[in-house]
């Protein structure tokens, strides 16, 4: 099992959700709520309003996400759904904990450092240039005040 951090449509809530708790494509288990130590651009981009997180640290904002353990095979689901790596790249980033969804999580991986810990995070370096000019976010929502409803890959044309 190993660690990914989702902050855009594949977290709860949201329309990409049940793909992680369906079973179809791999195990998956929700274990807390964090935020990435650095600052990166979130977006909302293109025709279809997908979430992208720019791989440009620096810029931006700390992004709020879900942890989530995941199997190999769920792992190998996530990186066909997310297109990597030409869409998006499966990088390792350092996440801060911000709640943990039980005890039990609390000491896996972390370092004593604030309970940050390494997650994979499917961000893209591959992006639009006009892309870094667009909105930045802090916590991705489909339906959020920013009016940009994300479109479900069966809905697209």
């Amino acid at each position: 099992m190993v660690r990914v951090f989702v902050y855009g449509t594949l977290k709860k809530g949201q329309p990409n959700y049940p793909h992680m708790i369906n079973g179809v494509h791999g195990a998956s288990q929700f274990h807390g709520r964090g935020l990435t130590v650095e600052k990166y651009p979130l977006v909302i981009a293109g025709k279809y309003n997908i979430p992208y997180l720019l791989n440009n640290p620096g810029k931006g904002h700390r992004v709020t996400g879900e942890i989530y353990f995941v199997d190999d095979q769920m792992l190998q689901f996530l990186d066909e759904f997310e297109g990597c790596p030409n869409m998006y790249q499966r990088t390792p980033l350092k996440i801060e904990v911000l709640e943990w969804e039980n005890k039990n999580s609390t000491s896996e991986g972390t370092s004593a450092n604030k309970n940050i810990l390494e997650c994979y995070v499917y961000s893209t370096t591959t992006y639009q240039p006009e892309w870094i000019h667009l909105p930045y976010y802090d916590n991705y929502d489909s339906f959020g005040k920013h009016n940009l409803m994300y479109v479900l890959r069966e809905s697209r044309e």
